[in-house]
């Protein structure tokens, strides 16, 4: 048994995790096998003869209609979802570029998964279609035993450590709080190089308050975190405790690769131009999710991350045009990007916050807000229809006057006022200095939720919106037009929700922009009832869920993906689970508007 495969699976998730008796005893059943680009690996009911795991080239699984599922990479492993279902392959995989990969057997990996937890848990979870790692918790990705130092550490005597842990990372550690990050780059570039003295404490050469994620994050997360801030290792904390570290190599799953992919894509594009081409393999990206039955709501955080990358890279670019910028400034995201809900239709919603006195007419943030806008604009997220960006005057404006635009809603609250609240309601932080954001949401949640004249226009406002329900049992679709016989998924069905959301949080100064992490924490603390809470989200999981499934059929029909949808098309099973949770949201519409501050 080659020393090389020992050495390769010490890389690899979940291997990484065995101790090295263990890990030499297991890479002795590998074996190692080379497909020139083309060839046929497995197909459609074969029966498997064991599990893969690329060691170098690309990989393409196809399901049973010839559709892509995943496009994989060095690290990934394929075949485990039938191999350990009945040993028949549910799906064909075929070496895109050459391709040399390793081979364990079906009996010694049910020995490990059965020997071993963490494991036994990675395989448990992979029985979703390659993307599974993007909705793994960190948690659920972390190996036991995390490895860390205190400060005062001699630097020898830490990478002494590194060695013996066969680990690339440590956490520094005052007692049980994180407060730095060592790799094995900085031993290579901060005490080989520069022929630093071995004997040093490590906190010389440490990475002092590294970014860091909680263990309830994504693992897409923590992809999108390496990719856009070029790090290699995420330290994971909980209330300030070291738990952890997340690696590239923990990630290995294909789907959250592939979203990533477009990502570090996009941060390495000089131009609109150039990222356009990215994000227009977003559709594409949407059928892959959809069929890998992921939820919805990690499918709509997945394409959000990518126009929040497009939007940074579009800054960066801005900036380097431009020169330094006047005065911090905050570039924020409302609407669907704001609440991190986007699907494959989408314009774009943004303003610009100035520091407190700087001067909005500034042609540099009049430039920036132009050049930031095109391009999105040449990326595929349109215009807004109603001019809110910050390439509007009244939407780029200092902190002072944004303070007063939610003042005036709150304590004047016209229609306008209404539809303005509701949408910068779901500010969030894009690109700039963050700081003025928070501050002005924990503030203007204090005002409006003290404010009862406010939020019964607010209970309102969220009525305006109604499921589309007709008379015995039927739907209430479109009459006439091109979307006749059909509803509106966002305008009818999650537009409803959203605002019923937008509600709760103002009642109980929930802090959350997110549909349903509003919905979640309106429950937790009592705002709606626990079952009302459970069964509006139920709700709204049917409706979004139906909605991407929708837009993802159009897709692979090859047209343009909307948000209407013809109720006739759907199985009877499922339009009548659709009406049920249509009904839940108007019984929770109804249930608001005769609730406390409704207008009488």
């Amino acid at each position: 048994m080659a020393q090389s495969i020992v050495d390769f699976i010490a890389t690899v998730h979940p291997y990484d995790s065995l101790g090295q008796d263990e890990l030499t005893r297991v890479a002795s059943f590998f074996s190692r096998r080379t497909y020139p680009a083309g060839d046929q690996i497995y197909r459609l009911g074969e029966r498997l003869p064991g599990l893969y795991l690329i060691e170098e080239g690309a990989v393409t699984v196809t399901d049973r209609n010839g559709d892509t599922v995943s496009r994989l990479g060095p690290r990934n492993s394929f075949g485990e979802r039938g191999l350990l279902r009945d040993g028949v392959a549910v799906t064909s995989a075929h070496a895109t570029d050459t391709a040399q990969v390793l081979l364990l057997p079906a009996e010694p990996l049910r020995a490990l998964i059965a020997r071993h937890p963490v494991v036994a848990r990675f395989f448990d979870r992979s029985g979703v279609r390659g993307s599974d790692v993007a909705t793994l918790r960190v948690a659920d990705l972390l190996s036991a035993n995390p490895q860390s130092c205190p400060p005062e550490t001699p630097i020898i005597e830490a990478a002494r450590m590194m060695r013996d842990a066969r680990i690339s990372s440590l956490g520094i550690t005052q007692g049980a709080r994180l407060i730095g990050l060592v790799t094995i780059r900085d031993m290579s570039n901060r005490v080989v190089a520069e022929g630093r003295d071995m004997r040093q404490p490590v906190s010389s050469i440490m990475t002092p308050d590294p970014v860091t994620l909680a263990p309830t994050a994504l693992g897409h997360d923590v992809l999108n975190i390496m990719v856009e801030r070029r790090v290699s290792h995420l330290p994971v904390v909980r209330n300030g405790e070291f738990v952890g570290m997340i690696s590239q190599t923990d990630l290995t799953r294909a789907q959250s690769i592939s979203a990533s992919g477009l990502i570090r894509e996009i941060t390495l594009a000089q131009s609109a131009d150039q990222m356009a081409r990215v994000t227009a393999r977003i559709p594409q990206l949407l059928v892959q999710l959809v069929q890998a039955r992921q939820r919805h709501e990690v499918i709509t955080r997945m394409v959000t991350d990518i126009a929040d990358a497009v939007t940074r890279r579009l800054l960066d670019l801005a900036q380097a045009r431009l020169g330094p910028a006047p005065a911090p400034f905050l570039w924020a995201a409302c609407g669907s990007q704001g609440r991190q809900e986007q699907t494959g239709v989408s314009d774009q919603d943004n303003c610009l916050i100035l520091a407190r006195d700087a001067d909005p007419n500034h042609p540099w943030f009049r430039d920036l807000a132009h050049q930031v806008c095109d391009g999105l604009n040449i990326c595929g997220y349109v215009h807004c229809p109603g001019d809110m960006m910050a390439t509007n005057p009244r939407w780029r404006q200092p902190l002072q006057v944004w303070q007063g635009y939610f003042r005036d809603w709150i304590n004047h609250p016209s229609p306008e006022a209404q539809m303005l609240a509701s949408v910068m309601f779901d500010l969030r932080a894009i690109g700039g200095d963050a700081r003025l954001l928070e501050g002005l949401q924990t503030e203007t949640l204090g005002q409006a939720s003290q404010n009862s004249i406010f939020v019964a226009h607010m209970v309102a406002n969220s009525l305006k919106h109604r499921p589309p329900l007709g008379m015995i049992g039927r739907f209430a679709t479109i009459r006439t037009g091109e979307h006749r016989d059909h509803i509106d998924m966002k305008h009818n069905g999650v537009v409803p929700v959203a605002d019923l959301a937008r509600v709760y949080a103002l009642q109980g100064r929930l802090g959350s922009v997110n549909t349903r992490a509003r919905l979640e924490d309106a429950e937790a603390r009592g705002v709606i009832s626990g079952s009302g809470g459970r069964d509006l989200i139920a709700a709204y999981d049917m409706i979004q869920t139906t909605r991407l499934e929708n837009q993802a059929h159009l897709i692979k029909a090859g047209r343009k993906p909307d948000n209407y949808l013809s109720p006739a098309d759907l199985p009877d099973l499922e339009r009548s689970h659709l009406r049920d949770a249509f009904v839940v949201v108007r019984w929770m519409q109804s249930a608001a508007g005769h609730g406390k501050g409704m207008l009488g």
